[in-house]
């Protein structure tokens, strides 16, 4: 995809210098200026193309449809100062056998020039917007089919691996029902497992799931793990949210999850697993730490795959508006997600 977008985005470029921008040249009022000024010529023709290649590098279309006026503004602010400076280019006075009729010849000279700059700004500026959104809205649609493939995948994996829910289920209640006084740990595992269970079968065909319904998940997750290890490792869960509402795609954090208690735990020795997940104003953090106490050469080669799996994910869920940070220092795994749910184009 990002080569077949490279080689469109070549072709407008090559267009725009080869085709375009020397038609308008010669066909506009440009090809006057040279007998003019060529320094003030060529001066206005780079600062023209650089106009077009400045447009496509800031992304313009991509700030409208993120709502970032405050940056949209001083860029479109930077671009009209920048062309009333060339505007107001020093050129040769003519040359008039009657002086006043020198200087008023100058002055409209200079005034037909400075309105055709500006003609010529607006042209490239229509093209390199209309071309931008072009790319910005060919773009968005390759997200999507992306994202449809990448669920797609999905749903046929959990259909090959699928045990019938209703008997899967059924079976889990009869089991329960053995184990019921036996255990208090038992049941609370059973009581776990199967709410895991549930969740991920009754979100398997939702791409978008409460934020709450996902710590739940989570603490279910915690909670079943810590039945399993015993009192050896210690883990600190918190999480707070101003908008419960909010929608996040299901088992997001899952991985980060499973990686912090397969590497960071253990029922032999004293160990402690971190968890935090914040939401605020639209801005949610995500942060794990665990010292790697177990597996440290598997860690190290097995840990990449799965996190590259999702921070695939994560670009195409959210793309350019995720942060992942990883760092392994003195035997300690910590890893950071921030996503910016505001400006988020699925």
């Amino acid at each position: 995809m990002k080569s077949f977008e490279y080689k469109t985005g070549l072709l407008f470029d090559l267009f725009f210098c080869l085709i375009f921008m020397p038609l308008l040249v010669v066909l506009g009022p440009a090809h006057h200026w040279w007998r003019i000024s060529p320094v003030f010529t060529c001066v206005a023709i780079a600062y023209l193309c650089g106009c077009y290649f400045a447009t496509k590098s800031l992304q313009l279309p991509k700030l409208i449809l993120s709502r970032s006026y405050g940056r949209l503004s001083g860029i479109i602010v930077s671009f009209l100062i920048l062309t009333y400076l060339l505007t107001l280019y020093p050129l040769p006075k003519m040359d008039f056998v009657i002086p006043s009729m020198t200087e008023y010849q100058t002055r409209m000279r200079n005034y037909n020039m400075a309105v055709a700059v500006w003609f010529m700004f607006s042209v490239i500026m229509c093209y390199s917007l209309t071309v931008a959104f072009i790319k910005e809205l060919y773009h968005r649609r390759m997200v999507q089919g992306e994202i449809e493939s990448q669920r797609d995948k999905a749903q046929l994996a959990l259909f090959k691996a699928q045990i019938n829910p209703h008997f899967l289920f059924n079976t889990l209640n009869s089991l329960y029902s053995l184990v019921v006084g036996t255990s208090e740990k038992a049941e609370d595992a059973f009581i776990k497992f199967s709410e895991l269970l549930e969740y991920t079968y009754r979100t398997a065909d939702n791409d978008w799931v409460t934020i709450m319904d996902e710590i739940n998940y989570i603490s279910n997750y915690i909670d079943l793990q810590l039945i399993r290890l015993g009192s050896r490792t210690k883990v600190e869960w918190i999480y707070e949210v101003d908008e419960e509402e909010t929608m996040v795609p299901p088992m997001i954090f899952l991985t980060f999850v499973e990686n912090a208690f397969k590497y960071g735990s253990s029922t032999s020795r004293e160990c402690g697993i971190r968890f935090s997940l914040i939401l605020e104003k639209g801005h949610l953090g995500f942060e794990t730490e665990n010292e790697i106490v177990r597996y440290s050469d598997d860690f190290r080669k097995d840990m990449p795959v799965g996190i590259q799996n999702c921070r695939n994910r994560l670009s195409v869920l959210f793309p350019e508006n995720y942060e992942l940070d990883i760092k392994e220092k003195n035997g300690v795994f910590s890893l950071r997600l921030e996503i910016n749910m505001l400006h988020n184009s699925i």
